[in-house]
């Protein structure tokens, strides 16, 4: 039993309660709790096996309980019992944003179980507007919730594929005879969102290779079994290629297949153009391979110098290799810091030594813990009182570490009126402001912009938290002039935040792209509220890297006194400007 099976029995639960119109403190309890176990760095039944789900933020005796009893039947009894309390077509209009528990309730009782596509035509054809409370424009957000349910089914966040792919790679690694192993498409481009997984395997033992893949624990449905060429299917519906070829052609195989197709249409009318031929098998002078083992070789034959995959999107990537414009991209091994992590002072489930020592083995040299302001009360905002507290422990704790240093900071509150949920006099104490939107969404394009420049013209905020509110496959961003935005954040020095989490991402890699090209610096945050989330960095990094950032342009590659002059330049620079 995986974390994401349990995960996605423990949201589904707090689905039917939140119908029933319990408690919804219950309600938060499952789906905390669901979310935690999900971002597990370590296999839940491993966990439960050395019996540490108490261990597990959010998991007591009930929960832990229940758990155990998921995986040792695939499901638990209260749940059995509440799936017959709420018909199922009703539990799975609340995939839908827009539909809440009521308004699910009446769709059901007023045209029964109804799925995506009829539901789709009734809003087409008007006719839920019908309903008591439901106005043109919740017909409109339910239409659009509904685009972005079928993307979501479609296509995946790269942040829950990687570790699938990462597995049977490991899996393949060790139970086969391999000469290379790599992942392709777009999951080796690092998109953020993943249709499927490809594979490509060099191996002497080729129908090995194949069995052992086609009888992996994941495997719900071989769909094809072959010599070269095998596809699986998941239990939830991923499906996975993996490709043998010839040392000769690897590289050649692998370009190809990393893609993307307009990149690659490229690369071959470059080749064309030469009298060349370039293919998944090789790169061919008429009839003759003149090369293709490695990668390196197919952009050498059209003069050019290798280009990472995560630029080949045809996005200028191969007009700046010709003119030897390609960014060095930011690298793992530069970020020194993660700048936006909760705590227990907060919603966080860890204390500020645990997420010291969390940042230690990951090789960081800082964390800035932001944990959110005191309006918002759903979690658990921190007091004024409770912040000062907070300010002298990481005092103390940074007088005593010799290692990894903590930033005090916060994630505050960018209020309906653009005013901030703490006075400036106490945001000048900390050491990083990070200003986000949490409330008031459906707030016009114009409104919401002026809130956001509003507390970018702050001089004590440093940071835009994931600025444009966008929540992959569940919630589409807020109305916002991100154009606009960007612009200010150049003039008033504040930075943009890459989100790392996985279901964030935000800013993009085309935004992030853009908010460089007019000047603005970026910073990456996981936005961690347990341990094992703070290992989405890299997620955040991939988005630098397709946005063509480099070392200069992420403020997370600066040393810990670095960067306290760096935020403090913006306080000292627009002073006098706001105030």
């Amino acid at each position: 039993m995986k974390n994401k099976d349990v995960a996605n029995i423990f949201n589904h639960v707090a689905d039917i309660l939140e119908i029933k119109g319990e408690n919804p403190f219950r309600v938060r309890a499952y789906r905390k709790a669901a979310q935690n176990i999900e971002n597990l760095a370590e296999d839940i039944e491993e966990i439960a096996k050395k019996d540490g789900l108490y261990n597990i933020p959010g998991i007591g005796k009930d929960l832990a309980k229940k758990i155990q009893e998921i995986l040792d039947s695939g499901t638990f009894k209260g749940y059995e019992e509440l799936k017959e309390e709420v018909p199922n077509g009703l539990v799975s209009l609340l995939s839908i944003p827009g539909v809440g528990p009521r308004t699910a309730k009446a769709l059901y009782d007023r045209f029964g179980a109804i799925d995506l596509n009829k539901l789709e035509k009734l809003c087409l054809e008007k006719k839920i507007r019908e309903l008591p409370g439901i106005k043109a424009k919740t017909e409109k957000n339910i239409l659009k919730g509904i685009q972005l349910v079928k993307m979501g089914m479609e296509r995946r966040p790269l942040g829950a594929i990687l570790p699938i792919a990462q597995e049977i790679i490991e899996t393949l690694k060790k139970k086969c005879i391999l000469d290379r192993i790599d992942v392709a498409g777009s999951v080796r481009r690092k998109k953020e969102t993943v249709k499927d997984i490809d594979i490509l395997v060099c191996s002497s033992h080729p129908h090995k290779v194949m069995d052992v893949f086609t009888s992996l624990p994941l495997v719900h449905e071989v769909i094809a079994k072959g010599e070269t060429k095998s596809s699986i299917r998941t239990g939830d519906g991923l499906q996975v290629d993996l490709r043998v070829v010839d040392r000769s052609c690897y590289g050649a195989a692998l370009c190809y297949f990393t893609g993307s197709k307009a990149h690659n249409i490229r690369i071959r009318e470059l080749a064309i153009k030469r009298g060349l031929k370039v293919n998944e098998y090789g790169i061919f002078k008429g009839n003759k391979r003149i090369g293709g083992e490695e990668e390196i070789d197919v952009f050498e034959v059209v003069d050019l110098p290798y280009i990472p995959p995560e630029l080949r999107e045809d996005r200028g990537e191969i007009e700046a290799a010709m003119e030897g414009r390609l960014p060095k991209l930011i690298e793992m091994d530069e970020i020194r810091g993660d700048m936006h992590v909760h705590s227990k002072y907060s919603d966080g489930t860890a204390t500020l030594s645990e997420i010291a020592k969390k940042a230690k083995e990951m090789k960081l040299e800082w964390v800035a813990v932001t944990d959110h302001s005191q309006g918002l009360k759903i979690a658990r905002g921190v007091s004024i009182e409770d912040l000062r507290r907070k300010r002298a422990e990481i005092d103390a704790f940074n007088r005593s570490s010799t290692d990894v240093r903590l930033l005090c900071g916060t994630e505050v509150d960018i209020l309906s009126d653009g005013g901030l949920d703490y006075p400036n006099e106490i945001l000048k104490q900390l050491d990083v402001v990070i200003a986000a939107i949490h409330a008031g969404f459906k707030q016009d394009e114009a409104t919401l912009t002026k809130r956001v420049i509003s507390a970018m013209e702050n001089p004590y905020v440093h940071i835009i938290a994931h600025p444009t509110g966008r929540i992959i496959g569940e919630r589409g961003g807020y109305a916002l002039n991100i154009e606009k935005v960007l612009e200010v954040a150049a003039q008033t020095r504040t930075c943009m935040e890459i989100n790392a989490y996985y279901k964030r991402l935000d800013l993009n890699d085309v935004l992030s792209r853009t908010a460089k090209n007019k000047g603005v610096f970026l910073s990456i945050g996981t936005d961690a509220h347990i341990l094992d989330q703070m290992e989405f960095i890299p997620l955040g990094v991939y988005v630098a890297r397709r946005g063509w950032l480099e070392k200069r342009d992420v403020i997370n590659t600066l040393s810990y006194e670095e960067l306290l002059a760096f935020l403090r330049e913006k306080m000292s620079k627009f002073k006098v400007v706001f105030y």
